[in-house]
C-alpha cells in the first residue's frame, strides 16, 4: 500500500523552499507519494516525481500533511488537513511557530520518524461559527485558534451584546470579542489579556477586546458551552474573522453562534515534551528571573 505525503510551505521564503525540496526528496526516497499545492509547485524547483494537486480535497488520503513555516502557514495547512482527517506535523520556520513540533535543526530526524512511523497523533479541540443576519446565512466557517468579532471603523466603538448557553451575560462598549481554543489560547486571545490554557484541556474562551464595561474579564467555559455574539442594531458594522485567514463583514443586528467544531484538527507528537516547557522555550520566560542574574 502506498504512502502519501501533502507538503504546505511558505513560498516566499528561500529558505523554506530549500528545505521543501530536502523534505520532498527523502519522503520520495522512501516510497512516499509526494503532493504539494499547485499554487505553490512552480515556486520551489522540487524533484522529479511531486505531484501537483489543488482543491480541498488536496490532503484525501494522505497519510500525513507537512507544514513548513511559520504559525500562519500550519493555519494553512489545516485546511487542508482537516476535512480528510490527516494528521499535521509542523516544522517551524518562521519566529514563534507555537503550533510547531519540530525546529529547523530537527527536519532531518522528523522525516526519519515519520518514515519509520514512529509517532504518535493526538487531536485539537476546533471551533464551529455560524454568522446570520435577516434569516440570512453570512458566513458558516471554523477555526483552530480563534473566532473574532472585531469593530469595522478604527474611530467608533463596538456595541455587543454576549449570551452563553443560551443565557445573555453581558453588553460590552468595546473593540471586540476573542472567542478561542486552549490552542489559540497563547495567540490573539493571551495578546488581548486572555489565561494560558494548556492543550489538553477541553474548555472554550472568551476574551473582551479593551471593553469599557466594569465586568470584563475573559472566561473559560465548558467545551459544550456556546457563544452568541450579537452586533447591536443601533451600533456600526463589525468584521468577523477566523483564524486571521478567513473574513467576513457583519452588518449591525447581525448574530454570531460559536461552539465546539465537530472535527478536530489531528497533530502529530514526535517525542514526549511537557507544554510547560514549550510555553518557557516559545516566549523565552525568565525561568531564573531578574534577581538570578545579581553578580
Amino acid at each position: 500500500m502506498s504512502r502519501a505525503a501533502l507538503l504546505v510551505t511558505h513560498t516566499g521564503r528561500r529558505q523554506s523552499a530549500a528545505h521543501a525540496r530536502q523534505v520532498a526528496r527523502d519522503l520520495l526516497d522512501a516510497g512516499f507519494e509526494v503532493r504539494v499545492v499547485a499554487e505553490d509547485i512552480g515556486d520551489l524547483e522540487l524533484p522529479p516525481g511531486v505531484i501537483a494537486v489543488d482543491g480541498p480535497d488536496a490532503a484525501e488520503g494522505a497519510e500525513i500533511v507537512f507544514a513548513l513555516g511559520g504559525d500562519g502557514t500550519f493555519l494553512r495547512a489545516a485546511e487542508l488537513a482537516r476535512p480528510a482527517k490527516a494528521p499535521m506535523l509542523g516544522i517551524n520556520l518562521g519566529h514563534v511557530g507555537f503550533l510547531a513540533v519540530a525546529e529547523t535543526g530537527d527536519i532531518d530526524q522528523a522525516v526519519q520518524d515519520v518514515v519509520e512511523g514512529t509517532y504518535t497523533v493526538h487531536e485539537r479541540l476546533t471551533l464551529d461559527v455560524r454568522a446570520e443576519y435577516d434569516g440570512r446565512l453570512i458566513a458558516d466557517s471554523w477555526a483552530l485558534n480563534e473566532v473574532t468579532v472585531e469593530k469595522g471603523q478604527r474611530a467608533q466603538m463596538l456595541e455587543l451584546l454576549v449570551d452563553v448557553d443560551g443565557r445573555p451575560l453581558s453588553r460590552y462598549g468595546c473593540d471586540g470579542v476573542v472567542c478561542a481554543t486552549p490552542t489559540g489560547s497563547t495567540a490573539y486571545a493571551f495578546s488581548a489579556g486572555g489565561p494560558v490554557v494548556w492543550p489538553e484541556v477541553e474548555a472554550l474562551l472568551l476574551v473582551p477586546i479593551s471593553a469599557h464595561a466594569l465586568f470584563s474579564k475573559p472566561l473559560v467555559t465548558a467545551p459544550t458551552s456556546s457563544f452568541a455574539i450579537t452586533v447591536d442594531p443601533y451600533t456600526f458594522f463589525a468584521v468577523l474573522c477566523c483564524d486571521g485567514r478567513r473574513t467576513w463583514d457583519l452588518p449591525p443586528g447581525a448574530q454570531i453562534t460559536v461552539k465546539r467544531g465537530e472535527l478536530p484538527v489531528r497533530l502529530v507528537r514526535l517525542a514526549p515534551r511537557p507544554f510547560t516547557d514549550t510555553l518557557v522555550a516559545k516566549f523565552a520566560l525568565p525561568v531564573d528571573g531578574w534577581r538570578g542574574n545579581r553578580r
